[in-house]
């Protein structure tokens, strides 16, 4: 049975990624300090033979006993809200944190996938963004945190893939959305459900114009799953090429749950990108990988999903 570590287990997109390994006869040892993590999210798994949690923080030294073939590095605050509450724990694991586990993949001659991001092409340039795009990054701005955490990361894993032969995969992720995202993590999808599920006004920043591409977690993570198992060493974008604005969004959203709440407009935030489209080419070619889920199909899921959190029928 192959072992596989993934940090950020807790959370969102790892408890995912846990019930996949699971699924695929690993034995998953989750990793996570859950400081946004959610151990809800992977109580189901706690029962099994084959899985194991460890509550710690990857930015101090970490050990795991026994054979590792994988690990995952997903740790770290994702959304806005977090980074800009936690910004040196955001640059701490990006850094000391990758750092700890490219060593610990090392001695144990394991291959390290690490969750990059979108986040990394900044308020792009070019449209839409493919992977050989460097970015247009404010390093010092309020996400410079994220953004360039996310950066180092890959540059410091690109560097232990060259000059220690380490097998290495980079995903970059753009906006994924499912069950299990928190209701107050402040980015657009759950923010929208949330407020129409209270009969609040739709939050909308800026005039709205600004675009995202919304990928539902299942798709993701079967391209995560692909990437791993690749020979391929290069970043690849991993999300749903299907472009939307948001202010098209949130009366999407209104239609969907139709408790009449209004769409307000606020200030736009320092730094906000405009426009954010993968370019999914790599995928196609490399992993025979594209979004399946239909954005109406991954709505309704999700959105069950937070009407049970609400206690909503």
């Amino acid at each position: 049975m192959k072992r596989v570590l993934i940090t950020g287990g807790a959370g969102f997109l790892g408890s995912h990624l846990c019930d996949r390994f699971i699924k695929e006869d690993y034995y998953v040892i989750a990793m996570d300090n859950l400081i946004t993590g959610n151990i809800k999210n992977i109580e189901h798994l706690f029962k099994l033979p084959n899985f194991e949690f460890y509550h710690h923080d990857v930015s101090k030294f970490v050990h795991v006993p026994g054979e590792l073939d994988y690990i995952l590095h997903f740790a770290s605050p994702a959304s806005p809200i977090d980074y800009l509450k936690m910004p040196i724990q955001t640059l701490k694991v990006g850094s000391l944190g990758t750092h700890n586990l490219l060593g610990l993949a090392k001695q144990k001659n394991a291959r390290m996938l690490i969750a990059s991001t979108s986040e990394v092409y900044g308020d792009p340039l070019v449209h839409p963004q493919n992977e050989e795009y460097w970015g247009n990054v404010n390093p010092i701005g309020p996400r410079g945190v994220y953004d360039e955490a996310k950066r180092f990361q890959e540059a410091i894993t690109m560097a232990y893939h060259t000059f220690h032969g380490l097998q290495t995969r980079i995903v970059r992720i753009f906006n994924t959305y499912g069950p299990r995202m928190r209701l107050d993590d402040g980015r657009a999808l759950p923010a929208f459900m949330s407020q129409a599920l209270k009969g609040e006004d739709i939050t909308v920043f800026g005039d709205g114009s600004q675009t995202r591409s919304f990928c539902y977690v299942g798709d993701l993570v079967e391209g995560i799953y692909r990437l791993l198992l690749s020979d391929y060493h290069m970043p690849v974008n991993i999300g749903n090429p299907n472009e939307i604005s948001l202010k098209d969004f949130a009366e999407e959203i209104q239609l969907l749950i139709g408790t009449g709440s209004k769409i307000v407009y606020h200030p736009l935030p320092q730094d906000d990108p405009k426009q954010r489209q993968p370019d999914i080419t790599r995928a196609k070619e490399i992993l025979n990988w594209e979004p399946k889920v239909d954005r109406k199909e991954g709505l309704q899921i999700t959105l069950d999903y937070f009407k049970k959190q609400l206690g909503i029928n």
